[in-house]
């Protein structure tokens, strides 16, 4: 769970805790079960978050029961709030060149481009906004007059696809050693109101020439290749297909939970966007023998 390996000895240390201890709140078992395990990024930080959303998984597999929650979450009430972008007076049309150069910036939570970033996926994006756990980059990018008019969330891989496991040719053991090392694309937004052609290719372009060094800086190790899923039933792909990235085939219709195979949902395109010659090499490594920190070749 959450890439870590959990045994008996982990759950009836978590179990101890909640018992000798019924005053603590979730956040306060987490942050202990990150001391405890000296559970950390590779920037040294605590993996607070993640730790987080292993005991919700564990709670909801019956291992244990958390402690009830002592009010709303804060991350519901945060997106309830967000105001929308307000788009221009009249819509942006054109050719690409009229709106370049282009800025691409990587948005950092809690400021204004964090809230700018929010307001167009939760009004703007079919699926909204979620808030992400574990590592993660937003970019927001800005036209040469300062619009903006685009926004793309990379986050956590998906933890099993059948055909990005057999293109990497990934077994169990070696997709959880070098799942960090890839990114999901799990939202990219061209605003309604822009009607530019090539937009939304050069901007995926642009960020792909970029994200391995911004992780990099941010999270202390760089990522080798981007992947994404769309869904067949609403788009093409052609902007990820003009960016070059890989059709590698397509999901089988089921979500991660889907044990029992009674979950139905969308069929998605697999799409996959190396990002060094030797991707393979680097996501197939044994643990322990890669030397990182080289996201500027």
């Amino acid at each position: 769970m959450q890439g870590r390996e959990v045994g008996e000895s982990d759950i009836g240390l978590i179990r101890d805790l909640l018992a000798a201890h019924p005053d603590w709140n979730r956040t306060r078992l987490s942050r202990e079960l990150c001391a405890r395990w000296d559970w950390r990024n590779a920037q040294g930080r605590a993996k607070d978050m993640a730790a987080r959303t292993l005991l919700l998984k564990l709670e909801r597999a019956g291992y244990v029961r958390l402690p009830a929650r002592r009010g709303p979450s804060p991350n519901g009430c945060r997106n309830r709030q967000v105001e929308p972008v307000a788009p221009p007076d009249e819509p942006i049309r054109g050719a690409l060149r009229d709106l370049q150069p282009l800025s691409v910036r990587v948005v950092d939570p809690g400021s204004a481009e964090a809230r700018r970033f929010h307001g167009l996926l939760v009004h703007e994006h079919y699926l909204g906004q979620r808030n992400t756990v574990g590592e993660n980059l937003r970019y927001l990018v800005r036209d040469r007059h300062g619009r903006p008019v685009a926004c793309a969330l990379f986050g956590s891989a998906a933890w099993k696809c059948a055909d990005r496991d057999a293109f990497l040719g990934w077994d169990g053991p070696t997709r959880e050693r070098n799942l960090q090392r890839l990114t999901n694309n799990t939202r990219f937004l061209i605003p309604g109101w822009i009607q530019v052609p090539y937009l939304a290719s050069h901007v995926l372009g642009l960020i792909a020439r970029r994200i391995r060094s911004d992780w990099q800086a941010k999270y202390g190790h760089p990522v080798y290749a981007l992947e994404t899923f769309v869904d067949r039933s609403r788009f093409k792909g052609t902007c990820y297909r003009a960016a070059n990235w890989l059709r590698l085939g397509q999901t089988r219709g089921r979500t991660r939970n889907d044990r029992a195979h009674r979950i139905r949902a969308a069929v998605k395109d697999v799409y996959f966007y190396p990002l060094s010659p030797d991707f393979r090499r680097e996501l197939c490594t044994p643990a322990g023998s890669r030397t990182e920190g080289r996201a500027g070749r």
